[in-house]
């Protein structure tokens, strides 16, 4: 049976930004075997992948290089990039749970990737 656990909210500072929010998903897992992390969000995405400072940098400034251009899209709302790159990334990833414990790699995290901000970002997690 597939239950809404939760959601929660990351409020962003800056245009593009790289949240670790491992944590706030963990703490609404439990005795389930996997959870579905999604972010209702256009210009917004998640990530599986190693979290420190120095590599947190190194993906917000991969992010704000990549899908430059002059795009029809920015004539609307000026944030064309955002909206191609999180078509590229993911909204959402699917997780293994054992023990209410994420089963993740040693260096793995769940980030969130903010492709629009600053805003205040809706973060649903569902168990099954």
């Amino acid at each position: 049976m597939i239950e809404l656990k939760s959601e929660f909210f990351i409020e962003t500072k800056k245009q593009v930004e790289i949240v670790d929010i491992t944590s706030e998903v963990e703490k609404r897992t439990g005795d389930v075997k996997a959870c579905v992390v999604y972010v209702p969000h256009a210009t917004a995405a998640l990530i599986v992948n190693e979290f420190e400072p120095n590599i947190k940098s190194d993906y917000e400034e991969f992010f704000s290089r990549i899908a430059k251009g002059n795009w029809k899209h920015n004539k609307i709302d000026n944030n064309a990039e955002a909206h191609l790159l999180s078509a590229l990334i993911s909204p959402s990833i699917v997780l293994p749970v054992k023990n209410g414990r994420l089963e993740l790699g040693t260096w793995q995290s769940i980030m969130l990737v903010e492709l629009d901000g600053p805003r205040k970002r809706r973060i649903f997690v569902t168990t099954f």
